[in-house]
């Protein structure tokens, strides 16, 4: 079972509406919508799927780290590695 599990049904929806976003930003870019509207849009899309990183990485660290902690302190400091580079990658883009 991974950490987001229990948020699966969420994230789907979540990420169907930013599906959806993205398709109208595209049916903007088609139609010649002022550049400054579209880049509206996209910075929602970019909070939105930040938004979905920052649960996903919520239900790593209490899902999957505190699992491995618990089974030696090894799995649970490479669970902590494993998150801190892919928070790192989020930071980056």
């Amino acid at each position: 079972m991974r950490g987001y599990t229990d948020n699966r049904d969420d994230y789907l929806k979540r990420l169907s509406r930013i599906e959806g976003q993205v398709r109208g930003i595209a049916r903007m870019v088609d139609e010649d919508v002022y550049c400054i509207d579209i880049l509206t849009q996209v910075s929602a899309v970019t909070k939105a799927l930040q938004a979905v990183s920052i649960g996903l990485v919520e239900d790593h660290l209490g899902h999957c780290v505190v699992d491995a902690a618990r089974q030696s302190p090894e799995a649970g400091a490479e669970k902590v590695r494993e998150a801190a580079v892919a928070i790192a990658r989020l930071v980056r883009s």
